[in-house]
């Protein structure tokens, strides 16, 4: 395999759009050449401080321009970044720098006081002094070396590390460019409010590589997501359901016609949420199945493709299709394939799949013929689509019958968008475990409207228990914690045994 100069085909970039935006975030518009430029201040820092090819670069920062910089210039250096969401608690932060071995952390000079604590050399990114951009002195690098780090979610346990290779990157950047809906060119800009560490940062290097423009939000605020929206400055944005749910919400009534694409992924889409959102945003929305451990999206429903299923034919979590370069097999607990339409675990092999696992236990290799397990359990439907039915870590089992959380949900989210809500088990003696529905928020007579869509539902799915949260635990990618749902209510609470359970305080 042929070295990779990141640093050759950025500047490219840097010379044939120099003065088109690159990214606006809170703080105005940066260029293209000012936002490679301090790309190549962040890697020539890195490289005069003896960082090389494999060793990993944490990246810390909130939705700006120079998130985007330190990027590049980490990609640049040679080393692996390794980006992680600043709402990462202490004890998370410090496990992710363990198992990575990080030497640097780059961040902004908001952050830093609060990454003192880790003990690395800090480089404040807005406090480089500028360089110029000279290709020449950034290093080729090994295709296989480590290019990204990216951590799993940790909502069944201590995140892992993705280890993705410098060949993987360069792939999955081109097999993402050739699989979007629509070609970005020059005015063509993606809104992002996600956290840069997320798996959707990676639109910001597709839009780049063709001179189209990013806006990065920290965080959604719906009346600024509107505001974006009703002046047309955004033709595409990636709203996954909890951002969806949000923004839909605060638009109800309104009809906005700018966007041509909405990037919808990392949880499931409901048919009350895409109902919401096709009245407003028509049908435009994307979606896609991925994980940390495959720089693309694993699966793609084009939008006509989504709007046939989520607004007709459909009855449960449809993904689509497999996307460019992937594989995808369905295995029973034997560990055997299973026939087309059976529920088995979700396996996926593709030329851009992580190259191994950093674990508390060391680093574990992905062999190139190896497909991944990705704890998700769903089926193949005759037609070659995938649909999702859970993890297998979250399934319910009550009263000798198996229960997806996520059909639940989707049953009764129905009745109580835009709250959030979560189903788990609860260890029973006479039932095994007890169904439990936890709603964040609920609007006042929210109970009533549950036990309307119970009494529809099969017996043994029915939430046998209703308990209302001011705020659902989530991590630091802002998935939903089930565990810890779990445990929160066996600490208030325990479950009266006998056919019908009831929460008693303890």
């Amino acid at each position: 395999m042929r070295p990779i100069h990141w640093a050759s085909e950025l500047a490219a970039l840097a010379v044939r759009y120099a003065d088109r935006i690159a990214v606006c975030d809170m703080q105005g518009e940066a260029s293209y050449s000012t936002v490679f430029a301090k790309a190549a201040t962040v890697g020539n820092a890195l490289m005069e401080m003896g960082i090389r090819a494999g060793d990993a670069v944490a990246t810390v920062f909130r939705n700006s321009a120079d998130a985007v910089s330190a990027s590049y210039g980490v990609m640049m250096s040679g080393a692996a970044e390794m980006a992680l969401n600043p709402a990462l608690g202490p004890s998370d932060l410090q496990h992710c720098l363990k198992l990575s071995r990080a030497r640097v952390i780059l961040t902004s000079t908001d952050l830093a006081d609060g990454m003192r604590a880790a003990g690395l050399t800090l480089l404040r990114v807005s406090e480089l002094r500028g360089s110029a951009f000279d290709s020449t002195i950034f290093p080729s690098v090994d295709p296989s070396a480590p290019a990204r780090i990216v951590f799993t979610s940790g909502t069944t346990g201590p995140p892992k590390g993705a280890v993705h290779t410098h060949e993987g990157r360069w792939t999955a950047n081109l097999l993402l460019r050739a699989s979007l809906p629509h070609q970005p060119r020059s005015g063509s800009r993606i809104l992002l409010m996600t956290p840069f560490a997320h798996g959707s940062s990676l639109m910001t290097f597709a839009y780049h590589s063709s001179g189209a423009a990013v806006t990065l939000l920290d965080g959604v605020d719906p009346p600024t997501v509107l505001d974006l929206l009703e002046s047309r400055k955004c033709d595409a944005m990636f709203a996954p359901p909890t951002v969806l749910a949000k923004i839909a919400a605060a638009a109800e009534g309104r009809r906005l016609s700018s966007l041509r694409t909405i990037f919808c992924g990392t949880a499931v889409l409901t048919p009350t949420l895409y109902s919401q959102a096709k009245a407003i945003f028509g049908p435009v929305i994307r979606v896609t199945y991925g994980k940390s451990e495959v720089f693309n999206p694993i699966t793609v429903m084009e939008a006509e493709e989504t709007d046939s299923w989520y607004a007709g034919e459909g009855d449960d979590a449809c993904v689509g299709w497999p996307a460019a370069g992937v594989e995808l097999a369905i295995h029973g607990e034997d560990g055997t394939p299973v026939p087309t339409g059976n529920i088995g675990e979700i396996l996926i092999r593709a030329r851009h799949l992580m190259a191994g696992y950093l674990t508390k236990d060391g680093y574990r290799r992905v062999m190139p013929e190896e497909f991944h397990a990705t704890g998700d359990l769903g089926y193949i439907d005759a037609r070659g689509r995938l649909h999702l039915v859970g993890r297998a870590d979250d399934m319910i089992k009550s009263g000798g019958y198996t229960v997806a959380p996520d059909e639940v949900e989707r049953a009764l989210a129905a009745v109580l968008q835009p709250s959030e809500v979560a189903v788990v088990g609860i260890p029973s003696e006479y039932w095994g475990e007890v169904v439990l529905a936890a709603v964040e928020r609920p609007a006042p007579g929210w109970q009533a409207r549950v036990e309307d869509i119970v009494k529809a539902m099969t017996i043994y799915k029915r939430p046998r228990l209703l308990v209302a949260f001011d705020e659902l635990p989530r991590n630091g990618t802002g998935k939903i914690r089930r565990a810890a749902i779990r445990a929160d209510i066996l600490s208030r609470y325990r479950v009266s045994e006998g056919s019908k359970p009831q929460l008693v305080e303890r």
